[in-house]
């Protein structure tokens, strides 16, 4: 499942960077924590590889 907005995908980066190793838990802030706690390695590389050209920043409220 693609990210469905820059921000989120951002978020999901960092994440998964944390889940990699490269960069401390601690460091991580709103969403990508929360992404880190309840999302696998591979959910994580899913949503970070999308590509941000055609993206929102943020995504919308429906």
């Amino acid at each position: 499942m693609p990210a469905k907005s820059q921000a989120q995908q951002k978020a999901a980066g960092a994440a998964l960077s944390a889940k990699r190793g490269d960069t401390k838990k601690s460091e991580l802030k709103g969403a990508s924590k929360g992404m880190y706690e309840s999302m696998s390695e591979k959910q994580l590389e899913e949503f970070a590889e999308t590509d941000r050209k055609d993206l929102p920043k943020k995504k919308t409220k429906h």
